[in-house]
């Protein structure tokens, strides 16, 4: 059985623990109201761009044509993985891993590129035997849009050399703070338009395929960008709930320690008051 000095050292080392994940938990809090803020006022823009792009790559272009246009065989994949730099976030970096996995599946290292933006992808992937070609890292809480503009380079460089034939962003959705979806989507080449869209009319100057070749480089960026930002809400979410739950469980166990502290001194001191009663009788 624990000494009264052993649990007065574990209530103090729990106490101390249990400041640093309030603390951490204040900070993703704080950090998660810009991040979801910024992620919800990208998503409309992003949607609605490739609402657009898909109903001009839908109409009459006459000659035009684009690499980022063409749909060809499936040999090759790009995949794009956004995740985590740090831990101390539930089970975001694992629901990421195992979306990532789960999209590979049994295809060899041959028939797929992966660019992996965060340390902790980058590290899970290379310890279950996957090649990283492209790893960033250091930004995932607070990505910038040249951030996506440089992971979407490279992932445009190799689908216009025909180096691969689609390119997927693996990312999590930000639904709320205890809510994250991992999911895949596809985001070259672009898919075909919904019966909605194709009910929309648009003018376009001086010409769609003008309007296409200005626009659907930056919309693949925003579109990076926008799965950056949900993954960095998702990722402070996911946190602020883990540390939520380890600032609650530290409460219990201080408590529990501490009625164990209190029944233990409560025993010495019936144990001492025995003693002392014993000894004044004994001298009668």
């Amino acid at each position: 059985m624990a000494s009264a000095q052993d649990l007065r050292k574990r209530i103090k080392s729990v106490t101390n623990t249990q400041q640093i994940t309030k603390a951490m938990k204040m900070v993703a809090s704080a950090r998660l109201r810009r991040a979801q803020g910024k992620a919800e006022a990208t998503r409309p823009y992003a949607e609605k761009v490739g609402q657009i792009l898909r109903h001009i790559s839908n109409s009459d272009l006459g000659d035009y044509s684009s690499p980022l246009l063409e749909v060809r065989p499936v040999k090759r994949t790009c995949y794009i993985v956004i995740g985590a730099d740090k831990g101390l976030a539930g089970a975001f970096s694992s629901n990421v891993l195992k979306k990532t996995i789960e999209e590979i599946g049994t295809k060899s290292s041959s028939d797929y590129i992966l660019i992996a933006s965060g340390r902790k992808p980058i590290e899970n992937l290379k310890s279950r035997g996957y090649h990283v070609n492209y790893g960033h890292s250091g930004y995932s809480d607070k990505p910038s849009y040249e951030h996506a503009r440089l992971i979407m380079s490279e992932a445009l460089s190799l689908y216009e050399r025909q180096e691969v034939d689609e390119v997927i962003m693996i990312f999590t959705r930000f639904v709320n703070s205890m809510t994250q979806i991992a999911q895949a989507e596809r985001i070259l080449p672009l898919e075909q338009p919904d019966d909605e869209v194709k009910g929309e009319e648009y003018d376009f100057m001086p010409s769609a395929a003008s309007v296409l070749d200005a626009v659907l480089p930056k919309y693949l960026e925003i579109t990076v960008y926008n799965g950056l930002l949900q993954s960095a809400a998702s990722e402070l979410g996911a946190r602020m709930t883990a540390m939520t739950s380890a600032t609650d469980n530290a409460g219990e166990l201080i408590e529990s320690l501490g009625l164990q502290y209190n029944k233990l001194r409560q025993s010495s001191i019936t144990n001492e008051i025995s003693e002392i009663v014993g000894g004044a009788n004994a001298l009668r």
